[in-house]
């Protein structure tokens, strides 16, 4: 076992002390992979087990990161009895087909976002894991963060009043620039909307409760992209989706707001301010589990902090991967896990309704339903894990 570093591990909230780890394969060994395994690696109710990637390079790179992972095939993976989660990290076309194979051996699966990229093929992934009567849990997970939990609080406790609008976007040039295989990020499944948009919608559910209907319009700026990060610079890419999308969004609650996702702007930029009768909430970007959380009351000329476990200092905040803890955790208590699968699908629900909204040029009402996931304890002291570089 690795030596713990100068900084506590991140333990998540509500901790079961006695209760043995949970197994966990990974199936996809690109960029996200590595940042899951250092985060995972310090929590002790999940045990990182195996690996499989298309490419056994990557894997094995994956793997020496990770104190006793192994490297194998997928099937071998899921034929393993210690792995009771797949942690499916593999491209947003792959995540159904992966997942099924998965649920189909009665493995839990925690997908990387988005769930799928369509609503019929979500609804394959919750049907057969409602049939195999195994769970099933996705990405975004950053709602789970203590700034998004202060957030919910405030909500709850009225200090803006009654919600009334939100005010959401996520903006930025696309990703050519900066990552080394941009071009599924252009392809079905790909496109802002379904990369950047399930951070904010997921955040806005988690918070507001469930959307029911939305109007939207988009547009594809250019037809082609060019590559300028290595090691693909100067390839070109044919755009198969919607680059620039905006949207009003309708919630059960009687909210209304807007969301514009983008990869056609110049300037990168991630806001979301939800408005009420007595007051503004500031929300950090839901990208990231970092940032404050700033309250403008009525009549106030400035911004106040709220002084909650994200702006207390008191312990470091929770990373990537919190949602398969929290899924791991609600294993081995019996107990409901927050980034579920109706959570998940409901947002694919969204994100197709946009779709079609833009296409056809109408309202489309988005029929799926769900409950917000249940706010998180305070935290308890950290305790060490699988420790990863």
């Amino acid at each position: 076992m690795s030596q713990l570093p100068e900084q506590l591990p991140e333990q998540f909230p509500e901790h079961i002390p006695d209760a043995a780890p949970v197994g966990v394969g990974v199936v996809g060994a690109g960029m996200i992979s590595r940042s899951y395994a250092r985060h995972l690696g310090r929590h002790p109710e999940v045990r990182l087990l195996a690996c499989a990637d298309i490419d056994p390079e990557r894997a094995a790179a994956l793997a020496a990161l990770v104190p006793g992972m192994r490297v194998g095939e997928v099937d071998a993976l899921l034929a393993d009895p210690e792995v009771e989660i797949l942690l499916n990290l593999t491209r947003p076309r792959d995540h159904v087909a992966v997942g099924l194979r998965a649920l189909a051996t009665g493995c839990h699966v925690y997908s990387e976002k988005p769930l799928a990229v369509d609503r019929a093929e979500a609804r394959r992934l919750v049907t057969a894991a409602n049939a195999s009567r195994v769970r099933l849990a996705s990405a975004p997970d950053t709602f789970l963060s203590p700034a998004f939990q202060e957030c919910r609080r405030a909500i709850d406790a009225g200090l803006i009043g009654r919600p009334v609008s939100v005010t959401a976007e996520t903006l930025c040039a696309g990703p050519e620039w900066w990552h080394p295989d941009p071009a599924f990020f252009y392809h079905r499944g790909g496109g802002p909307l379904f990369d950047m948009g399930p951070y904010h919608l997921t955040a806005l559910v988690a918070v507001l409760g469930a959307v029911t209907g939305v109007c939207a319009s988009a547009t594809r700026t250019w037809p082609h992209r060019t590559v300028t990060s290595e090691p693909r610079a100067g390839q070109v890419i044919d755009v198969e989706v919607l680059t620039h999308l905006c949207a009003v969004l309708e919630f059960a609650g009687g909210v209304i707001g807007t969301l514009t996702t983008s990869f056609d702007v110049a300037t990168e930029r991630s806001r979301l301010e939800i408005h009420g009768s007595e007051g503004t909430l500031r929300c950090p970007d839901p990208s990231g589990y970092d940032g404050p959380v700033l309250l403008r009351a009525r009549g106030a000329t400035e911004w106040t902090e709220l002084a909650g476990p994200s702006s207390t200092g008191s312990r470091p905040p929770v990373r990537r991967g919190a949602g398969v803890v929290d899924l791991a955790r609600a294993l081995r208590a019996g107990t409901d896990h927050r980034a579920n699968g109706d959570l998940a699908f409901h947002v694919v629900d969204v994100m197709q309704s946009i779709l079609e909204s833009a296409r056809d040029g109408r309202r489309v009402p988005v029929v799926s339903d769900c409950r917000r996931p249940e706010p998180l304890a305070d935290p308890e002291p950290a305790s060490a894990g699988q420790v990863c570089p």
